[in-house]
C-alpha cells in the first residue's frame, strides 16, 4: 500500500487522535468521519491493534511495507520491539527535519530531503528512510536556507523540541545528541498493541 495523499483530517478524525506528523490540524469534530460517525463504535481486539498500527503508519508518512520491514527489523533486538520500532521511526532524516521545526509536517520535510536542500554531516541526503545516528549533524543548504516554506516552519514550530535533538535556528543547524526516549514520541500510540498486530503475521 503506498503512502496516504488524501484528506487528512479525515484520517485523525478515523483513528480518534491528532497525528502531528501527518498535520498540524486539529479536528473539531472528534468522531469519525460520515453519517454514521457520531454513533456508538465497537472495537474489537483485532481493531484495537489495528488502529494502533495506522496511528504510526499515518503519522510518519510511510508504507505498510515499510512500517512491516521496520518492525521485523525491530523485533530482533534484545531490547522491547515497540519501544525498539518507535525509536526507528523517530530516527528517520525526514521525521528528524520534521522534529527540529524546518518542516510543518513529516510530508514537508521529506519533499525537503529529496529535493536536496537537507544536508547530513556536511553531504547532500536524498532518502527520507534514511536513519540518523547519534552525533550527527543535520543542516540545510546554504543556497536553500531562505526558503519561505523553511523561515516560516521555524518561526512556527508545530512541536517543542525533543531531548534528543540541539538546534541552532541562526545557522539552521541540528544535532542529533542521543537515541529518542519513548517519551519523546508525540504521538498517542500503544506500541504493544502494534507487536501484537504483528506478530502473528510475521
Amino acid at each position: 500500500m503506498a503512502r496516504y495523499r488524501g484528506p487528512r483530517l479525515r484520517i485523525t478524525r478515523r483513528l480518534g487522535t491528532d497525528l502531528p506528523g501527518l498535520t498540524r490540524k486539529t479536528s473539531e469534530r472528534p468522531y469519525p468521519p460520515g453519517q454514521h460517525g457520531q454513533g456508538r463504535q465497537k472495537f474489537s481486539e483485532f481493531k484495537k491493534q489495528l488502529y494502533e498500527k495506522q496511528k504510526l503508519r499515518f503519522n510518519y508518512g510511510i508504507s505498510e511495507k515499510q512500517l512491516r520491514n521496520v518492525f521485523t527489523e525491530a523485533r530482533r533486538s534484545k531490547d522491547p520491539a515497540g519501544v525498539v520500532l518507535l525509536r526507528m521511526l523517530e530516527s528517520r532524516l525526514d521525521n528528524i527535519v520534521f522534529r527540529l521545526g524546518l518542516a510543518s509536517s513529516i510530508p514537508a520535510a521529506r519533499q525537503l530531503v529529496v529535493h536536496g536542500h537537507v544536508l547530513v554531516d556536511g553531504r547532500k541526503v536524498d532518502r527520507p528512510s534514511f536513519r540518523m545516528k547519534p552525533g550527527s549533524e543535520i543542516s540545510i543548504r546554504p543556497k536553500s536556507r531562505q526558503l519561505l516554506i523553511i523561515q516560516e516552519s521555524v518561526a512556527s514550530p508545530v512541536l517543542r523540541l525533543p531531548s534528543y535533538l540541539t538546534f541552532d535556528a541562526k545557522t539552521l543547524t541540528g544535532t542529533m545528541t542521543q537515541v529518542p526516549d519513548r517519551e519523546d514520541v508525540p504521538l498517542q500510540v500503544e506500541e504493544q498493541l502494534v507487536v501484537e498486530y504483528y506478530s502473528p503475521r510475521l
